[in-house]
């Protein structure tokens, strides 16, 4: 007989992606460059933003942890699924599952409550210009940043010890590239409607709530950026809004269609398909963004490479 909380599976199989055999090693190669792409990114904004003295300011600061919060999100699911791909039996251990769990919840609710930080500093920045240095001190951003820690660790530390509460018997395959909680738990053998309670209650406070304050602070900025009377100002307000709007449509344009839109037949493949735009291409793309599309970070690469940091630079 099964004692209580017993789990009698020792690790689960991963089924990953539906992709043919035949075309296996073009999608290998694909999500190796997408991952290293990844990984250089966002190391790179990083470095600049350590190394470059011009950089140290609200922004760049909630940059900077962003850029930590992609690069760890992606590492949570993306080396296992490359592992599992080559492997003819792609399995994760019970212990492994359980924490990929806690950082998968971890860095991706760290990425959630960065570009609420991020909302806030360009709300203050364009509607408050002149009391900017006053309000977003020091001691305030680096408050939001240990808030942002502090609620991500309580929040992913919630699911996963409930998450260790949940028995599991005969079924461990799970129909998704990484342990995903609302698949293991249709696995589950025990009780799990306090599991499925909490996430329903944890998502609204930590995913809605925070997107009803960006969407707050962008509409206050619009609505003070229609206010500008030069074009030039409105352009300048626009070009340093448009990067962060993007990002933020990236990450949770993907979890509204995945959490919000009815299950259609081809759920499980809609899901997979939709988590992969926010575990490898939103935090790919992010460097590339704010990169490209920002004065301040090309200044501080040719600065930083090019000023007696790397000898061949003319």
């Amino acid at each position: 007989i099964m004692g209580k909380n017993q789990t009698l599976i020792s690790e689960f199989l991963l089924l990953g992606l539906p992709i043919q055999p035949e075309h296996q090693n073009l999608f290998y190669a694909l999500f190796l460059a997408m991952y290293l792409t990844t990984v250089l990114g966002n190391l790179l904004i990083i470095t600049l933003i350590r190394l470059d003295s011009h950089l140290h300011t609200p922004m760049y600061l909630f940059l900077s942890n962003l850029s930590f919060s992609d690069l760890c999100f992606s590492s949570v699911t993306m080396p296992k699924l490359l592992q599992n791909m080559q492997s003819q039996v792609p399995s994760i251990p019970y212990a492994g599952c359980l924490t990929q769990i806690y950082f998968f919840l971890f860095f991706g609710d760290l990425g959630n409550f960065i570009l609420v930080a991020m909302a806030y500093d360009r709300y203050v920045a364009i509607c408050f210009p002149l009391h900017y240095t006053t309000i977003m001190s020091p001691k305030l951003c680096l408050s939001l940043v240990v808030l942002s820690w502090v609620l991500t660790t309580f929040h992913a530390l919630l699911h996963t010890l409930l998450m260790a509460k949940v028995s599991f018997c005969v079924d461990n395959v799970i129909p998704h590239f990484f342990c995903d909680m609302s698949a293991m738990l249709k696995l589950a053998c025990s009780d799990t409607h306090v599991n499925e309670l909490v996430i329903f209650i944890v998502v609204g406070l930590f995913l809605v709530f925070p997107f009803l304050l960006i969407l707050v602070s962008y509409a206050k900025i619009v609505s003070s950026i229609f206010k500008i009377p030069s074009a030039r100002g409105i352009h300048k307000a626009f070009s340093t809004c448009g990067s962060h709007l993007f990002v933020v449509s990236l990450f949770y344009g993907p979890l509204i269609i995945l959490y919000i839109s009815p299950s259609a037949s081809n759920s499980t493949v809609k899901d997979t398909v939709m988590s992969l735009m926010y575990t490898v291409v939103t935090p790919m793309l992010n460097p590339f963004i704010y990169s490209l599309r920002n004065r301040d970070m090309k200044g501080a690469l040719g600065r930083v490479f090019c000023q007696k940091k790397i000898p061949f630079c003319v």
